[in-house]
């Protein structure tokens, strides 16, 4: 079984299941606004998956359904309706909201709209405005905030933070993808064409391919990215900052960095389910961990904790999370079906 495609279209996430959750204490989407609105709701129980996981994200007895969200763990799930699972409550956003990610401050969310535009807000849904609108038959999907703050030394590089303060998008038009971005604040959409320098050792390298490239995921202080290829089934990542040559992780899908751009997930069809992989972004560095090895279900779209410690997927049941240096199986924590992301 190959991995899921939900690359190329933003309309995939729509056909999620709806779901909505039961308030399961007072915080609101904003550490600072517990009294933040949610709109509420219910949602059947999910049943076990097979493989090791241990699914513990049914309703406890005489509770209501758990949909593993808490100020504590950082974890979102956007679920592509209006409704978005934070700190333990469904926020509201008044409209459609697909492949959610977070600004590195965790102060703003960017998400591709019912319209198929891209979209900013604040964490309670409110604020929501038009960061830049589609083409006509052009299908965005999965925004991440690309950023640069420190240099190879550690230190703030004068005019670097905003060159580096973008959104980058998978652009589907014709049936090809490629990867595009636009600056934060807004302005003109551009692709992004990763490359091998010219000169140097870098001179004989070939070329990256230019299309076929989507699920971008930004991680680190300096503007590193991950992206996956599909025609190859290869994930890559590149920066114009610090790297001088695109760098080729190995065969894959549906890449994510850690927040200090370290280590990388990724998705492999293994005996026929998707697994989690793991592995240090350092050139020299290319020992793997599989960190679902007994998997009899798939594991999809992975996302970093903020500390690197944990790794929540996606499952056909739900949400599941897992110890990043794979010290123990993978446990459910919520039945909602949507898109796993952490807020820094």
């Amino acid at each position: 079984m190959s991995v899921r495609n939900r690359f190329g279209s933003a309309a995939a996430i729509a056909l999620m299941t709806t779901v909505s959750a039961v308030l399961l204490s007072a915080c609101g989407p904003d550490n600072a606004d517990p009294g933040a609105t949610a709109a509420p709701g219910t949602s059947a129980p999910g049943t076990a998956a097979p493989g090791g996981a241990s699914h513990s994200g049914s309703p406890a007895p005489g509770r209501k359904e758990v949909n593993g969200t808490s100020v504590a763990n950082h974890l979102t799930i956007s679920t592509g309706t209006r409704n978005v699972a934070m700190n333990g409550t469904i926020v509201d956003f008044g409209s459609v909201v697909r492949d959610l990610a977070w600004s590195p401050d965790g102060k703003k969310v960017v998400y591709v709209g019912d319209s198929g535009d891209l979209m900013t807000a604040n964490p309670d849904g409110t604020g929501r405005a038009t960061l830049a609108k589609h083409p006509d038959g052009e299908e965005w999907s999965h925004p991440t905030w690309q950023h640069a703050a420190k240099g190879p030394s550690g230190n703030v590089v004068p005019n670097e933070t905003e060159r580096y303060n973008n959104i980058v998008f998978t652009a589907k038009k014709a049936g090809v993808l490629r990867l595009a971005k636009v600056p934060a604040k807004g302005g003109t959409v551009e692709d992004v064409s990763p490359h091998n320098s010219e000169g140097g050792d870098n001179s004989n390298l070939p070329q990256p391919p230019q299309t076929g490239n989507t699920w971008a995921n930004a991680g680190g202080q300096q503007a590193a990215i991950a992206y996956a290829n599909t025609p190859t089934n290869e994930v890559y990542i590149y920066d114009d900052y610090i790297r001088p040559a695109t760098q080729d992780i190995g065969k894959g899908s549906q890449p994510a960095l850690s927040a200090d751009g370290g280590q990388i997930v990724f998705v492999r069809a293994v005996n026929g389910h998707d697994h989690l992989f793991t592995r240090s972004t350092e050139h020299d560095q290319k020992a793997e961990k599989d960190l679902t090895p007994s998997a009899t279900t798939d594991f999809t779209e992975p996302a970093w904790s903020p500390d690197g410690k944990t790794i929540a997927a996606r499952t056909p049941e739900g949400i599941d999370t897992v110890p990043a240096d794979g010290s123990a199986a993978p446990t459910q924590v919520s039945t909602l079906l949507g898109l796993p992301v952490y807020r820094p």
